[in-house]
């Protein structure tokens, strides 16, 4: 075989190997999350001491990872003055298909780290912290209600008691 086939060859084998490679390093099956893509807003809030939010999960990084932003925005009250709590949630895959993971920061400082699960209806997505003895536990729950309709809800559980969750917020939001 002459030189110049058998460069076009490698070339060639090189080029469906590339094509291949980038295949498989950017496919991540986010499919779980289907249904939590895209803008959303809280719906009620605004009354006395209620707060107002919106939240949003978007691919980033060629679709290797999700980004969830949070913001809430609570009012006045006679105890304490008007704030706003914000926070940002990269959901992530390890290598090898590991179970899939999240990375929690907020403006108030908190930095937790959740396993997440999808129920195999693909309806709930439960985000939950690992149990360490002296901190408390979180579980931030997703539920699907319809196409454009959503409830939430985070809840704590105390040091020492990791499976006692009792709900800080439950709210219902809807697509932009």
């Amino acid at each position: 075989m002459n030189r110049a086939v058998r460069v076009l060859l490698i070339l060639a084998g090189l080029w469906l190997l590339s094509i291949v490679g980038s295949a498989q390093e950017t496919t991540h099956d986010w499919a779980p999350f289907a249904r939590l893509l895209g803008d959303w807003v809280g719906e009620g809030g605004g009354q006395a001491g209620q707060g107002t939010g919106e939240f949003s999960f978007h691919p980033d990084l060629q679709n290797r990872i999700l980004v969830r932003k949070n913001y809430a925005a609570y009012p006045a009250t006679k105890d304490r003055p008007a704030f706003r709590h914000d926070d940002l949630m990269v959901v992530y895959r390890e290598p090898d298909n590991a179970p899939i993971r999240a990375l929690y920061l907020d403006n108030e400082g908190h930095v937790i780290h959740y396993s997440v699960t999808a129920s195999s209806d693909q309806k709930t997505i439960e985000f939950v912290s690992e149990a360490l003895p002296a901190s408390p536990r979180y579980r931030l729950t997703y539920l699907i209600t319809g196409s454009d309709t959503l409830t939430l809800k985070f809840e704590i559980a105390p040091p020492g008691k990791p499976d006692s969750f009792t709900t800080y917020i439950e709210a219902k939001a809807k697509r932009k």
